[in-house]
């Protein structure tokens, strides 16, 4: 806390006067004030960032008179993580006041929200993971269930307009799936005044659920008055505007309207005729819905530690950040065309038998690749220097090693895969930046670039050779100070004492800190700082060529800026052609990783035969979930998978807690996952139909912050799995019916399970502590019961009140065929180290009310039919024979008991009847 500012105010009260005037800001939103050298925010801000950035409220000052404006500092560092938080996990909206250096006159400067961060991009740096595309969505809901949902959808750095429109259930399942295809991070809505319109509030709740910031604008923003003369202005082609078939998307038009006026698109003329127009085909991809993202592990969460609790993580081996941002496109989108996926695992395949090939590209060319994309968008926002224009060449130098690398493929089978996907463009694309390297290399002094130096060729100009000169002799007198220096202080100048330039004190000596003490004594030596790598220093002599070097640099930087931004122009026409290599290098770089992960697994992946829609089977052998094997301490053991049509199409899962069916279930909708993105899968053998949609039910879900109960989530979740499933879908569901009574959750259970085999048709898979359920698989012939193996060896322990009976219970982890007709949560118990009265209470209840279900099973179940009506019948007779004696002859209480029981014993008929046992055993 040392280290953070001190709030300057010259005129508190002033400023407190004024910040109470500025309009009412959304809750969502945090206002920071840019005072130059360091950040600070007031009110409510003030108290939101002591409580999340320093996690206490001691750092909280007040500015002027009581009861005075609660206010806190940052530094420049703290600001940067307070941004990324306050963006990416917090879903906040940012403001950037700033100073116009008149009293007390204060303007925004900059805003951000998770969806739209280009003001503040080069504040976040390289953390922005994903892409962050922000989408506006107007609905028409109709009387019937059918509901037109139209949206429109833009990554706010790049000048492409996404539209769609489609008809969706009253989940509006089909939306969650465009939320999730996209990875969208904002979501616009329409403003509802009361909160009582349902529709707005359900798309609410499916934004929240797929971690979108939520944006309410108002109805006229919808409008599409304006649309038909904004557009054309936008699109590239202006003509094309008029006769595009997406504006007749009258409902995706209204959303396009909010969005470009939410991104203040028309206000900055740099954007007329740069805008591209395109229609999403939301069916070209696999459908996920929110709870597949998690009950798969997708993504990272907010609590993973390590990096492979998750498929992103575990498949994340890119070596550049539009790689890794392609991947997490990929998996959010997985394929549903064969030919696309076959094309995708033959270059996977390529680079898994070419191990060269792929650690060349990993450890030599892709590793040097920067932010292709942040670069372009740099050169498009007029905001490049000649520091970018260097990065740009430095990647066009390392085109012909690529080029070399996949020339070198021998193998005919590859050669013309990795040629169409890569070789051939990177060629193209080689060839196009000639030009551009040829004047990089005709204008910029490269040879500066070891000391940091962006500059102009001195011999360009006879001004610039003028200075440079002068330079030169500034640099080759400072060295002479070095080595003085080093002679005066006995340091070895190439490994102990330093000459460097410093960003922030310029050039400058620096000693590493144990040879520190050496300056302490002698006054010609000023320290400057100490920082980890040492202590800065310098003297009267080299301070003085210093600012000598400082101020001819100015004037060097002065007299380039004229040739800087001609160098600069150039290198901005080239922005189309750095995108394109932007997106060939990341493809590259996500196959390469999937390679990488394929032959690195503890056992090596295999490429997966495929099937086209709605045919083949999917059938794997000795499985495994790729993300529970790379735990450690972990011998994971494979199980093989069958899912035939019409044999194995449902199958039911029973067996004890902790016995591995959730692995299992889940296992097999990431191996699915994972083949549709084009990956190889953690299996020996393995071949797949192509599935549609991922739907799942699993965990407990609880939202009961959202005031949504256990068992509701879990009834929102199936019904959205009834109603989205076909018969090309996977349906995964790990427990169903908790959170109410048995009978009702066993009721629900099997009506659902019967639905989804007679009406839906679709593979699923249903682990399960209703053994009762297995019964399906009599009457349906596709339905199959598998259970997960347990072993149970009985043994006895004293105990202080005599030798007791314990099942010892070990988990084989191994899928059989067959139910399980016992569960063994008691055993779990006793894991956790419950106290041993409790587990003995436990037990003692189980057998109670497991005696009595025994008893009731064997008088009611084993009864005909035949028996349970002439038992009837007998049982009447007698009671009515009773009643008329015990009425006439006016009998005590214990006299009536002990008649009923001679007239049992009399009535030989009734003691042989089955029913009539039954009732006796109870």
């Amino acid at each position: 806390m040392a280290s953070r500012p001190e709030m300057r105010e010259d005129d508190e009260s002033g400023f407190c006067k004024f910040f109470r005037s500025l309009p009412q800001k959304s809750d969502d939103t945090v206002r920071i004030f840019d005072r130059g050298d360091y950040y600070s925010a007031h009110g409510d801000d003030a108290r939101f960032i002591a409580d999340s950035v320093y996690r206490t409220t001691a750092v909280i000052r007040k500015l002027g008179r009581e009861p005075g404006l609660e206010s806190v500092t940052m530094t420049t560092m703290v600001f940067r993580s307070f941004l990324r938080d306050a963006l990416f996990r917090l879903s906040k909206r940012i403001e950037i006041w700033q100073s116009t250096g008149k009293r007390m006159d204060w303007k925004m400067v900059k805003q951000a929200s998770p969806g739209n961060l280009q003001d503040l991009e080069d504040d976040l740096g390289g953390h922005i993971e994903n892409s962050p595309i922000i989408l506006a969505v107007k609905v028409s809901a109709k009387a019937s269930e059918a509901r037109n949902v139209g949206v429109c959808f833009a990554d706010a750095s790049v000048r492409e307009l996404g539209v769609t429109e489609f008809l969706d259930n009253d989940l509006y399942s089909n939306f969650e799936s465009l939320l999730i295809q996209l990875g969208v991070k904002e979501c616009l809505i329409q403003a509802d005044g009361n909160k009582k319109d349902v529709e707005l509030n359900k798309l609410r709740t499916i934004a929240d659920n797929c971690g979108c910031a939520v944006a309410e604008r108002g109805v006229a923003d919808f409008g599409t008055k304006d649309i038909e003369q904004d557009l054309p202005r936008l699109l590239k082609d202006e003509g094309a505007a008029g006769v595009l078939p997406q504006t007749d998307l009258k409902l995706a038009m209204g959303a396009a309207a909010c969005l470009i006026k939410y991104l203040g698109v028309m206000s900055d003329s740099s954007n007329f005729g740069q805008y591209q127009l395109y229609q999403h085909d939301l069916t070209q991809y696999m459908k996920l819905d929110a709870a597949a993202l998690k009950a798969l592990n997708l993504m990272p969460g907010p609590r993973d530690g390590a990096k492979n609790m998750s498929l992103y993580g575990l498949l994340n081996h890119c070596k550049t950040p539009t790689g890794s941002r392609l991947l997490s496109q990929w998996l959010k989108q997985p394929l549903m065309n064969l030919a696309e996926i076959e094309r995708r695992q033959q270059l996977v395949e390529a680079f898994v038998n070419d191990t060269e090939l792929r650690q060349t590209m990993q450890e030599e060319h892709l590793r040097s690749i920067p932010d292709l994309y942040r670069l372009a968008k740099k050169f498009q926002r007029k905001a490049a220097n000649l520091e970018d224009v260097v990065r740009a060449y430095q990647v066009i130098i390392r085109l012909p090693g690529f080029l070399e690398s996949f020339d070198a493929v021998m193998d005919e089978q590859y050669k013309d895969p990795l040629d169409a996907e890569y070789t051939s463009k990177l060629r193209q694309y080689a060839t196009a930046f000639v030009g551009l390297q040829d004047m990089v290399e005709t204008t910029v002094d490269l040879e500066a670039l070891d000391n940091h130096e962006f500059i102009i060729k001195p011999e360009f100009d006879e001004a610039l050779r003028t200075i440079r000169k002068r330079l030169d002799r500034l640099k080759r007198e400072m060295e002479s100070e070095h080595m003085k220096a080093g002679d005066d202080l006995n340091q070895d100048t190439e490994k102990k004492l330093f000459l460097e330039n410093h960003k922030v004190h310029g050039w400058c000596f620096r000693l590493t800190r144990n040879e520190a003490g050496c300056i302490r004594q002698k006054k010609q030596y000023q320290e400057i700082s100490t920082q980890k790598n040492g202590v800065y220093f310098t003297t009267p002599a080299l301070l003085e060529k210093r600012r000598e070097f400082d101020q001819l640099s100015e004037n060097y930087n002065r007299t380039q800026s004229g040739l800087v931004n001609e160098v600069v122009a150039v290198a901005s026409s080239y922005v189309p052609v750095i995108e394109k290599l932007a997106a060939v290098l990341a493809h590259l770089d996500v196959i390469v990783a999937f390679a990488h992960v394929s032959v690195h697994a503890p056992t090596s992946y295999t490429r997966p035969k495929m099937h086209t829609r709605g045919t083949g089977n999917t059938v794997l052998k000795e499985a495994r979930h790729p993300c529970l094997e790379m735990q450690d301490d972990i011998s994971f053991i494979t199980n093989d998978v069958s899912l035939v049509r019409n044999e194995s199409e449902f199958l039911i899962i029973t067996g004890p807690n902790m016995g591995g069916k959730s692995t299992y279930i889940r296992q097999i909708g990431v191996i699915a996952l994972m083949a549709q993105i084009g990956c190889f899968v953690p299996a020996s053998e393995a071949e797949l139909t192509i599935f549609d949609c991922i739907l799942a039910r699993v965990g407990a879900s609880d939202s009961q912050i959202k005031g949504v109960s256990t068992f509701m989530a879990e009834m929102l979740e199936t019904a959205n799995i009834l109603k989205s499933a076909t018969k090309e879908s996977l349906i995964i569901i790990d427990e169903l019916g908790r959170g109410t009574s048995t009978y009702d959750g066993f009721g629900l259970a099997w009506a659902i399970s019967e639905y989804i085999v007679k009406e839906i048709g679709a593979f699923a898979l249903f682990a399960t502590h209703f053994h009762e359920l297995t019964a399906l698989a009599k009457t349906y012939p596709q339905v199959e019961n598998l259970h997960v193996v347990a072993h149970i060896s009985e043994g006895t322990t004293e105990t202080e009140s005599g030798v007791q009976t314990k099942r010892e219970v070990t988990l084989l982890y191994k899928v059989e065929p067959g139910f399980s007709d016992q569960s063994f949560g008691i055993h779990v118990a006793e894991l956790v180290r419950f106290p041993q009265k409790v587990i003995n209470m436990a037990k003692r209840k189980a057998d109670e009310l497991e005696d009595f279900a025994g008893k009731h099973e064997a008088g009611f179940v084993q009864a005909s039919k035949a028996d349970v009506e002439e038992g009837s019948k007998l049982l009447k007779e007698m009671l009515a024979r009773w009643k008329e004696e015990v009425e006439s002859q006016g009998l005590t209480r214990k006299q009536q008991v002990e008649r009923m029981r001679e007239l049992v014993r009399e009535n030989q008929a009734l003691q042989a009847n089955e029913f009539f046992k039954g009732i006796q055993a109870l």
